[in-house]
């Protein structure tokens, strides 16, 4: 789950080209001349006083950067606490089961009939005695889905596969309720669930289900990869997001015996650590991680296998993009909110408990951001006046400790996934953080959502069976329709580019650099949910992409 405060520390970086560079290239005799004008020279002492208007505006945005800083430096200690336990991974089972047990696999889905036959057909070539194999299509879809699975299904299950179609009347629960459906009526002891826009490979239940002859292990997670990485250039920034977290995140805690948790799919489950655990629930958006909490505090052992890799489709617009990370936001957050007290009460150990609250309270830093933003302008304005060295001495720490995590975290994951092409990752660092600054209002309201216990349907997130770039998709079927959001986003850009403007006038010209990414960041995020659609129709040559799509252009979240 992509919960990550981006850009921790811009408002510091903005800053920090314009200190160094006085500080070290400063006329007449460079840097002693500094110090000494800064400290010796008496001049121009006590031209600036601080007042009540000033310290009500920086007191609050360095409590908000402090904050954030210190999230950003949890990502060093994830970085660090893998290569620490690097050598606590191993991929080999340290058991095999004499006799392979029965596994069911669930296959949830609603309204996506453009990828259901290419998991189904995935499914069905997956290397498993078919005398202990069920295979369940969970269809919560209210469109023609319905036809075109069930079809699906009863062509393959002609064919000899063990894979029966369980349609339900309504969504009560949403994902967590068919799953729960389909959990009650399931023959095997273990359970695999994918997603529809999954392409598990063959051998990939062979691989997994010999880790379970552990008796302790409770869910087994595999290591997502993109089938449609290099479409476009925010599919290419959502794969380096996601490694991350697969790479980083989950490498580390699972190393360290750190709770982490089941990604919702391309993982396996012990079917008693799903009942012990009280089964699945429905009161947060991310089922999957409250599950994985509740199941690791009742005891079971989790384990994470990077080195088994389960193709997926990446969202190809950014209106799914910001669908996706909204629901992960919230989600996070109502777990949070659920979880964090019962794991205060457990008896598990102080760190894992330190690691949780980094793990599910990560996303505040969404609201943060929106306060920062805010707060960001005028608090240049005010700083550029209290002198360069005093800068230098907070914002180095604050900059080292917040927005250079960033690069340092996804460079990470990138050399460890591509040790010979991992340079190109510093190409896309600059649009990473840019897109990390847009999703800033998408994520707050979602955030804000969570924390006033607003409840909302789980949205999923639309996949349209395209791979290779300048593939037409469907998207126009499953596309939302336009909200405030965008133009939301539009404005906050217009304001960061309206700063750059200030900034030239005053012949600051160092700083307009930095306060680009916030406009790219945001007029990026709110153009592209506005034109994506008709990005469509050009290329389509202005036709209507789907026929039976009522839904307008333009579009958005």
């Amino acid at each position: 789950m992509l919960a990550n405060p981006f850009i921790l520390g811009l408002g510091l970086f903005a800053r920090l080209p314009e200190t160094l560079f006085l500080a070290f290239f400063a006329p007449q005799n460079g840097w002693r001349h500094f110090l000494k004008s800064q400290y010796a020279d008496p001049t121009f002492q006590n031209l600036y006083r601080w007042n009540g208007f000033d310290a009500a505006l920086l007191i609050p945005y360095f409590a908000v950067m402090i904050v954030l800083a210190i999230y950003g430096i949890h990502r060093y200690q994830l970085a660090y606490l893998y290569f620490k336990h690097k050598k606590n991974y191993n991929p080999e089972p340290p058991q095999r089961f004499e006799e392979l047990p029965f596994i069911t696999v669930q296959l949830p889905i609603y309204n996506e009939q453009f990828v259901i036959e290419r998991l189904i057909e995935a499914i069905c070539a997956m290397q498993y005695p078919a005398d202990k194999l069920e295979i369940q299509l969970l269809d919560d879809s209210t469109d023609e889905t319905q036809r075109v699975a069930s079809d699906i299904v009863d062509r393959y299950a002609a064919l000899g596969h063990p894979i029966v179609y369980l349609h339900r009347e309504n969504r009560h629960g949403f994902k967590a309720g068919a799953l729960d459906a389909g959990l009650k009526v399931a023959k095997g002891d273990l359970i695999a669930i994918f997603d529809a826009d999954f392409v598990p490979p063959p051998d990939w239940l062979l691989r997994v289900v010999h880790h379970f002859a552990e008796p302790e292990i409770g869910m087994v997670q595999t290591r997502w990869t993109h089938l449609n990485r290099d479409y476009s250039l925010l599919t290419k920034v959502e794969a380096i997001l996601l490694d991350g977290h697969f790479v980083l995140e989950h490498g580390a805690r699972a190393r360290s015996n750190d709770f982490f948790n089941f990604n919702g799919t391309a993982g396996m489950w012990r079917r008693k650590a799903i009942t012990d655990a009280g089964g699945w629930q429905h009161d947060t958006l991310t089922e999957d991680t409250d599950l994985s909490y509740r199941s690791q505090i009742a005891g079971w052992k989790f384990k994470y296998l990077p080195d088994i890799e389960c193709p997926a489709e990446l969202p190809i617009e950014m209106t799914a993009f910001k669908t996706q990370q909204a629901r992960w936001a919230k989600g996070l957050i109502q777990t949070s909110i659920k979880v964090l007290p019962i794991i205060f009460r457990s008896n598990v150990p102080r760190r894992v408990k330190i690691e949780a609250v980094y793990h599910l309270t990560a996303n505040l830093s969404y609201p943060l951001m929106v306060v920062m933003t805010a707060l960001l302008i005028p608090a240049m304005i005010v700083r550029f006046y209290q002198g360069w060295f005093q800068m230098l001495l907070i914002d180095v720490p604050l900059f080292t400790a917040s927005t250079l995590s960033i690069a340092v975290f996804y460079v990470i994951s990138q050399r460890e996934l591509f040790p010979k092409t991992w340079m190109k990752t510093f190409l896309y660092l600059p649009i990473l953080m840019a897109l990390g600054i847009g999703l800033t209002v998408t994520n707050t309201k979602a955030v804000m959502e969570a924390l006033f216990g607003i409840k909302s349907a789980f949205a999923r997130t639309p996949k349209y069976s395209v791979a290779k770039k300048g593939e037409k998709s469907k998207a126009a079927k499953y596309r939302k329709r336009l909200l405030l959001t965008p133009w939301i986003e539009l404005a906050i850009g217009t304001y960061f580019a309206l700063a750059i403007v200030y900034t030239f006038t005053n012949n600051n010209f160092f700083t307009a650099p930095f306060l680009v990414l916030f406009v790219v960041g945001y007029w990026y995020t709110g153009l592209m949910s506005l034109l994506q659609g008709r990005f469509e129709r050009w290329r389509s040559g202005g036709a209507n992409t789907d026929e039976s799509s009522p839904k307008p252009f333009p579009v958005g979240v």
